[in-house]
């Protein structure tokens, strides 16, 4: 039970970060992509990358 909540919570914080990487990183200058549009769009939709994968393993 401890294991499978490490790896959610190691999940959604890498995913985070990497989708507020993203959006740093890429960004969005046309508004023609929704999901990194804004710092805290691309934590979110990272987060959810992040929980999936963590769900799937």
């Amino acid at each position: 039970m401890k294991a499978t909540a490490i790896r959610l919570a190691l999940g959604l914080l890498i995913g985070g970060l990497l989708g507020y990487g993203w959006h740093r990183l890429v960004g969005c200058s046309t508004g023609a992509c929704p999901l990194t549009a804004t710092p805290l769009r691309g934590i979110g939709y990272g987060a959810f990358m992040g929980l999936l994968w963590a769900l799937s393993r």
